[in-house]
């Protein structure tokens, strides 16, 4: 059994209009989701997300969305037990208000020094120094624009600060004088949560602001299992790597999902970021710096210390 099989069942047994909450709630009251064919740790976001998708995507939907705040959902062709004037049907853009799960008091920047921690320990950044871009700080401002051309974070590896081998310097300066991979460059798109419902989305926003980069990364700190296998198969085309955040224990963090790792830059993406976006333009002069005296000398993101890192979390409402 499908997700949708399971709201088509559920609501009919109800019968009553039902919250994606209700649904689910009445799923587990009925023994449906003991069919249902899922790994998923939040169902019930997964169910929402599902509903919302096939009554906007497909004509042939089966589902009707009905009421506001909140808003429940009927089948099609059937009348509802008790009409209501009410409830009114709604625009689907509403839909999502209930989808999704009830939305976190923190921002995508207050997660920001959770991925500055991890790159600076985790083995495949190897003490990657991180830069927020504050996209206020473009000097253009038109609605929506800004975040398809500007990644969250970005970050560099130098050879010289490699935080897993201490490379000798005459291998460093060999590096250089010889145009090989001393430094990478990474561009990092963040979410709070990935889920069916905008994986799509800011995956490629992230495809679309990282091409500068030799890597780039879709980060989030809650990820519905569901879409890892579609964010494989996006990788397989596009690139873009998944990285999951573990607010309780940085250190299990992990990449789900590798980037392609991209040789040859855009460099007239890298010159139209740094022409409208200060905090980039400043984060390339950092390394240029930074490279001609073999030390990290520039200013970046600040590696919080345990004590600060947990405070930030706790204050911030990552964790409790």
């Amino acid at each position: 059994m499908n997700f949708l099989e399971l709201a088509e069942q559920t609501i009919i047994k109800a019968n009553q209009a039902l919250t994606t909450n209700e649904v689910w709630e009445k799923a587990i009251e009925f023994g449906f989701d003991k069919s249902l064919n899922t790994k998923g740790k939040t169902p019930w976001a997964t169910l929402g997300a599902r509903l919302y998708v096939d009554i906007r995507d497909n004509q042939r939907s089966i589902f009707e969305a009905i009421g506001k705040r909140p808003t429940k959902f009927w089948i099609k062709g059937i009348p509802l037990p008790k009409p209501s004037a009410e409830n009114p049907k709604i625009h689907l853009e509403q839909v999502i208000e209930q989808t999704i799960v009830k939305a976190e008091r923190f921002h995508e920047r207050d997660l920001h020094p959770l991925l500055v921690k991890f790159a600076d320990t985790f083995h495949h950044f190897r003490g990657a120094k991180l830069k927020t871009i504050f996209h206020e700080n473009s000097l253009r401002s038109k609605k929506g624009y800004n975040k398809w051309i500007h990644p969250d974070l970005v970050g560099a590896y130098f050879s010289f600060n490699d935080k897993i081998r201490q490379y000798e310097r005459v291998v460093i300066d060999f590096q250089n004088d010889f145009a090989l991979t001393s430094t990478k460059l990474f561009s990092f798109e963040m979410k709070i949560r990935l889920d069916i419902g905008n994986l799509r989305e800011a995956y490629f926003q992230a495809v679309s602001n990282s091409s500068w980069a030799n890597e780039g990364y879709l980060v989030t700190l809650k990820l519905d299992e569901e879409v890892i296998e579609e964010g494989r198969r996006l990788a397989n085309s596009f690139g873009i790597g998944l990285i999951k955040l573990d607010g309780e224990n940085i250190e299990s963090s992990q990449i789900i999902v590798p980037a392609a790792i991209k040789k040859e830059l855009d460099i007239d993406s890298m010159d139209r970021l740094a022409s409208e976006n200060r905090d980039f333009a400043e984060f390339l002069q950092n390394i240029i710096d930074d490279k001609k005296i073999k030390k990290v000398n520039s200013r970046y993101d600040e590696v919080f210390d345990d004590i600060k890192f947990e405070k930030h979390l706790k204050e911030k409402g990552i964790i409790k």
